[in-house]
């Protein structure tokens, strides 16, 4: 079984007020293990990168100004995740923007199957609070080399939520 853990950054918070993506990342799972088949590209933009946006991801125009758009990157992204399931911290916020810049790109939008694990943690944990820092808190992962939001560490940290949301990975089993 082949799932896609799927992130991006933006320029704020509105694909409707004209913000972009201007990072994706995407982690492959096979059978619930990080394959380590990953896709991480980042996306110039003519948009201004809000301080709130820039104050989480630290990317800036000047940076993301040596790589192509998202238009000239979205066949590659499509090829990535195929008709796979996709697994997303916050889906709606993602799909707005990727299915904004598919339609931008002259592309239908996205039409996989969606595991939202906001609403996932909600029904497991029974808690309100599900943003990806409190999670990793909560299931003792590692958060020491994110000091900024990126879409790829982003993903695999959600690689290692996801899991124990699911019910975690056994680490030991005796068979006795």
């Amino acid at each position: 079984m082949r799932e896609i853990i799927l992130d991006t950054e933006t320029t704020g918070l509105n694909y409707r007020d004209g913000d972009r993506i201007i990072e994706v990342g995407c982690v492959e799972l096979i059978n619930h293990i990080d394959s380590n088949n990953h896709l991480q590209f980042y996306c110039s933009t003519d948009k201004i990168i809000t301080k709130e946006a820039k104050s989480i991801h630290g990317l800036s125009r000047d940076f993301l100004s040596k790589f192509p758009s998202f238009s000239n990157q979205a066949q590659q992204f499509l090829d990535f995740i195929k008709n796979d399931t996709l697994i997303i911290h916050n889906a709606e916020f993602d799909l707005g923007f990727l299915n904004n810049e598919l339609k931008l790109a002259g592309k239908e939008p996205l039409k996989n199957k969606v595991i939202d694990t906001v609403y996932l943690a909600r029904q497991t944990l029974g808690t309100r609070t599900v943003n990806l820092d409190y999670l990793c808190k909560k299931f003792s992962i590692d958060l020491s080399v994110r000091k900024f939001h990126g879409a790829l560490k982003d993903c695999l940290l959600l690689s290692e939520v996801y899991i124990e949301l699911l019910g975690g990975r056994q680490i030991f089993m005796n068979l006795s």
